[in-house]
């Protein structure tokens, strides 16, 4: 072997020191030939090194990579000094056995728990404490046996590792770097558990987003539900039931989406206002604030959802019965009646730019999230990527206000508009954006704009008692 394969070799193993290191530089060992062990050797295959797996049945656990040996625990453990711990928690009892074929090795644990709070301590945790002479390094949990087959995306080429040895933290970083993945540090085995809580977490970044999506929907479903559906029976005597499934979900979406997109910009809008109250940047939002900003990605981008089930819905409009019904009746009753509609060039205007202003609405709509994904924003520059977010996010959110105040036009002004003295829907989705608007219009006045820009970029409006603190 030559000098320089010789001394990347033992990188590998740092902590095995001795001459017994020409032994174990070429291979790394898994223990466990489940899914994830299986999947974990063939990347390390493809990566160029050797495997050797660890198995209680040497010769009766099915197939395995191509290229790798299989042996017992103690055989496999004596050929590398990383070794990636591919086996559930329960049978951790087998590598207390093994103390002293373990002694200085660097055990990779990569299990997970099927639920939080099963136990009292993390895996890697208890691993170390039944090993004290390993040196345990919690790494490759948040990775799945697909991923691991199939390549990573971007989405999952992280890699945590924690770790009580730095250099047992970094042997396990120079693998999963040959391996084209991304290595993040979280600091001592302490942090494991939080690693191992991870995979458990389900749309942990979702959760306030959906509560506010499925809070909006339900209240504005309801409501026009007793408006439109309701109201009709009542009032009118008429089941128009049937409207539920289409008319009455073609309203909600839209509206939600409208209030949804609006939210998004918000916190952006209070977050400049509150600097200009302050005349400083250097103080930390609420706590409400800062969540409300971390998740805007995600209303944005449910908000999007809701608009394209809009646009869905409204294409069918024309398919379906109870239209079709009303037209062929309208040009019956017509006919019968020798008449002849009057062309109104007024409401053709009104219906085209309602149309022309919800079609650019929505084309920009979908820019933004196209922009948003990271595949898109990492392409993009920090200014190409914040004109899009904020200058074109704020044209959308009123281009799709003003297509809303054009589809309600003169409706306002008309009794028959508020059933049971209650206004329409499309009149409370206008609150927020008309809000959002009107307050940035304000941030855009250029004094305002100058004080903002000014606090931004580090100038602090100070206080008389500090003023006279410095001359004095």
């Amino acid at each position: 072997m030559s000098k320089e394969a010789k001394t990347e070799s033992m990188s590998l193993h740092p902590l095995g020191g001795g001459a017994e290191v020409t032994s174990e530089q070429e291979h790394l060992c898994v223990f466990g030939t489940g899914d994830m062990g299986r999947s974990l050797g063939q990347r390390l295959l493809q990566t160029g090194y050797k495997v050797a797996y660890g198995s209680r049945r040497p010769l009766g656990c099915g197939p395995v990579p191509q290229g790798a040996q299989v042996m017992s625990y103690a055989d496999a453990a004596q050929l590398a000094g990383v070794i990636f711990v591919c086996i559930h928690r329960e049978h951790y009892g087998l590598m207390e056995k093994l103390s002293s074929q373990l002694m200085g090795k660097v055990l990779v644990d990569v299990s997970n728990n099927p639920e939080q709070n099963l136990y009292p301590e993390a895996n890697a945790v208890y691993l170390q404490r039944l090993l004290p002479g390993s040196h345990v390094v919690k790494a490759f949990n948040t990775l799945s046996a697909w991923a691991l087959q199939n390549g990573p995306s971007d989405a999952c080429r992280q890699v945590y590792v924690c770790g009580n040895s730095t250099e047992a933290k970094q042997a396990v970083a120079e693998v999963a770097t040959k391996m084209g993945l991304t290595v993040l540090d979280r600091g001592s085995l302490s942090a494991a558990q939080e690693l191992e809580d991870f995979p458990l977490q389900l749309f942990p970044e979702w959760r306030l987003p959906l509560q506010i999506t499925i809070g909006l929907t339900a209240f504005f479903f309801f409501y026009l539900l007793i408006r439109d559906v309701i109201y009709s029976y009542v009032d009118q005597g008429k089941d128009i039931s049937f409207r539920i499934m289409v008319s009455l979900a073609n309203k909600v979406f839209p509206i939600v989406s409208l209030i949804m997109l609006s939210l998004c910009y918000l916190p952006g809008v209070i977050a400049a206002f509150l600097q200009l109250y302050r005349g400083t940047k250097y103080r930390r939002f609420p706590d409400w604030l800062d969540r409300w900003m971390l998740c805007r990605k995600q209303l944005g981008l449910l908000a999007l959802a809701l608009a394209f089930l809009h646009v869905l819905y409204t294409l069918i409009i024309p398919i379906r019965y109870y239209v079709r019904f009303k037209s062929w009746d309208y040009v019956i009753t017509q006919v019968k009646e020798n008449q002849t509609p009057k062309f109104d060039t007024s409401v053709a205007w009104r219906s085209d730019s309602y149309l022309s202003v919800g079609i650019l609405g929505f084309g920009l709509y979908i820019l933004l999230g196209i922009t948003s994904l990271p595949s898109v924003s990492n392409a993009l520059s920090w200014r190409e990527f914040s004109y899009v977010q904020s200058k074109l996010g704020h044209v959308t959110l009123f281009l799709c206000t003003l297509h809303t105040y054009l589809y309600g036009w003169d409706r306002f002004l008309r009794p028959s508009t508020y059933k049971w003295y209650t206004p329409p829907g499309f009149m409370l989705s206008l609150v927020v954006p008309s809000v959002v608007l009107g307050l940035k219009l304000l941030l855009l006045v250029p004094c305002v704009d100058r004080s903002v820009t000014r606090i931004r970029r580090g100038w602090e409006r100070t206080q008389p008692d500090e003023e006279k603190t410095l001359l004095t």
